[in-house]
C-alpha cells in the first residue's frame, strides 16, 4: 500500500482544519473578552459575590494550553509561513489565557443583575426566580426575553442574604417577577422568592 496519496491528503486538509477551529477559537476568545469586560465594569457595584471552586477538568485545559504554547515554538522553528499558527495561536490564547481569567469571575448580584455559573443577566431580563434545595442551595434564573434558565449555585451561608436581596430588588422595581407561567395577579413578585 503507497502511503503517499494518504499523507498528500492529511497535508491538504490539515491547514484548513487547523484554520477552522481558529476562527471558531476567535469567536470564543471574543466572547470570553468581552465577558472579562463586563466583568471588569461591574466589579466595583458587587452586591453579594462569593468565589467558585475551580472548574472540572481544569488542569486538562491548562495542560492544553502549554502544548498549544510548545507546538507555536516548535512550528517557529520549523520556519513555518505566519499564517499556519493562527489555528493554534487562537486555541492558545483560549486555554492559557483567557480560560484561567474566566474561571475567576466570582457568582453572585451585581447592582445591574446577577452573574450565574453561565453568564451575566441583567435584572431586566429576569422574568422568573426558584430555589432548588438538593445538595446544595441553587438559584434558577429564568429569562423573559429568551427562553433560557441559568443556575447559580449559592453557598449555604449566603442563601438567606441572598433571598433578603432578591426581594430588595423586587421592591426597588429591578426585578419584576411574575411575568413567567400563568400570573393570576394573585400573589405580589417578593412571594415568589
Amino acid at each position: 500500500m503507497n502511503a503517499a496519496p494518504l499523507v498528500s491528503w492529511f497535508a491538504y486538509l490539515a491547514p484548513r482544519v487547523l484554520l477552522l477551529f481558529g476562527i471558531g477559537f476567535l469567536f470564543a476568545d471574543v466572547v470570553v473578552a468581552l465577558e472579562l469586560v463586563r466583568y471588569r465594569r461591574n466589579k466595583s457595584t458587587a452586591l453579594l459575590i462569593w468565589g467558585r471552586p475551580k472548574p472540572r477538568y481544569y488542569w486538562a485545559n491548562l495542560l492544553l494550553g502549554v502544548i498549544l504554547g510548545l507546538l507555536i515554538v516548535a512550528e517557529i522553528l520549523l520556519k513555518r509561513p505566519a499564517y499556519s499558527l493562527f489555528g493554534e495561536a487562537m486555541m492558545f490564547i483560549y486555554y492559557s489565557c483567557l480560560y484561567p481569567l474566566r474561571a475567576r469571575i466570582p457568582r453572585g448580584f451585581f447592582a445591574n443583575g446577577v452573574w450565574s455559573d453561565s453568564g451575566y443577566m441583567r435584572w431586566s431580563e429576569i422574568s422568573g426566580v426558584s430555589w432548588r434545595e438538593e445538595k446544595h442551595v441553587t438559584l434558577i434564573l429564568i429569562s423573559k426575553a429568551r427562553n433560557l434558565a441559568r443556575r447559580l449555585d449559592v453557598p449555604s451561608v449566603y442563601y438567606g442574604e441572598a433571598r433578603r436581596l432578591l426581594k430588595d430588588r423586587v421592591k426597588a422595581h429591578d426585578l419584576n417577577i411574575g411575568a413567567v407561567g400563568l400570573d393570576l395577579g394573585s400573589r405580589e413578585g417578593g412571594d415568589s422568592i
